[in-house]
């Protein structure tokens, strides 16, 4: 049972590490065109995106994890109770910061004719900003499941 939950939580690591690193790079990269059509699809794509695969990662990455260190009676690790924060402060940021701005800037560039509107590129600054630091986060917990810190 515990290769079954160590395999779930390492598949949930890699869906969910490595969406929110492509899917950061991919819209990074395409918002620099400065085409409509291209941010509306990038936009479009990092919310299905995450629903799929941030979503699904971030399941199983709970599931396996909590699993195995319920089984394994070591919830009282400074580096489990610390993944624990770092992860939920992540997922807190995507909620309640990442999530809503995605929408808006969907909502915009479908209202948007012709251009870009400089609403999405102010609310994109903030993504980036506050992307970064959630990705940041989510990744601290990958750095301690390896090196195992006495924290």
């Amino acid at each position: 049972m515990h290769n079954l939950f160590k395999t779930l939580h390492l598949l949930g690591a890699c869906l969910f590490i490595g969406n929110i690193i492509v899917s950061g790079f991919w819209k990074a990269m395409a918002d620099r065109q400065d085409h409509l059509e291209v941010a509306r699809f990038a936009t479009r794509l990092v919310n299905l995106t995450d629903a799929v695969f941030t979503g699904l990662g971030a399941t199983l990455l709970m599931v396996g994890g909590h699993a195995m260190v319920d089984a394994q009676g070591i919830a009282n690790n400074g580096w489990i109770l610390w993944s624990y924060v770092a992860f939920g402060l992540s997922g807190l940021l995507w909620v309640a910061v990442l999530l809503p701005i995605q929408i808006r800037q969907g909502r915009l560039l479908r209202a948007a004719s012709t251009a870009i509107p400089a609403t999405y590129t102010r609310l994109n600054r903030i993504w980036a900003a506050v992307g970064t630091t959630a990705t940041l986060l989510a990744m601290a917990p990958l750095v301690w499941m390896v090196a195992r810190p006495d924290i």
